[in-house]
């Protein structure tokens, strides 16, 4: 039998080894699965329960399972605020765009502007990025609800208000203009030319 503290034989630096690999918790005829039917691997566990009692790391029981978890008054300082970056869809952006050079603007003037349906789910994605907000409805039939900007988009964007989004010439300068909105831009120009 092993005692505690002791994980010099080969059994219990096997039931380590297959805990700390285990995505998950295992029974003991798992564990035996692994390191043999004949082992003592109650015995073993204990061992391992004693070794790590105290420590950073502890062997947990969950039930009829086992495994290896962070020690409880430690585990504050594995959670941490974790910024997801995920990429905006190209609607998510073009919306983005519209609700900051717009603002407030309904979702009907959204897809007026860009000339298709927005999903739902895009300005959830933009609202719960905490960079547009609704704004309040608007005064007309049906009372819209309108949307706007918030001071974490400026934040985010290092804008100090909306007055520093760029203008026509500097996303010109950048080359972030689609060459088909500067193609429609160009025929739009000499019709006008044309028109005088």
């Amino acid at each position: 039998m092993t005692e505690p503290g002791d994980l010099a034989d080969d059994l219990g630096r096997a039931v380590e080894a297959v805990l700390f690999a285990s995505e998950h918790p295992l029974s003991i005829d798992e564990i035996k699965g692994h390191v043999g039917q004949d082992a003592d691997v109650r015995g073993a566990l204990a061992a391992l329960e004693a070794l790590y009692a105290g420590r950073g790391i502890e062997l947990a029981r969950r039930g009829d399972r086992w495994h290896f978890q962070t020690a409880a008054d430690l585990a504050h300082l594995l959670r941490r605020d974790r910024e997801e970056s995920r990429k905006l869809s190209r609607a998510g952006i073009e919306t983005l765009a519209i609700i900051a050079y717009h603002e407030p603007v309904t979702r009907a003037e959204i897809e007026a502007i860009r000339g298709v349906q927005i999903s739902k789910g895009t300005i959830d994605v933009l609202m719960e990025a905490g960079w547009v907000r609704p704004a309040g409805r608007r005064e007309v039939p049906g009372r819209p609800l309108t949307y706007a900007t918030t001071p974490g988009f400026l934040s985010h964007f290092g804008l100090a208000s909306r007055r520093d989004l760029p203008g026509i010439d500097d996303l010109k300068a950048a080359g972030l203009l689609d060459p088909v909105d500067l193609a429609f831009e160009t025929m739009e120009s000499e019709t006008v030319t044309e028109d005088e």
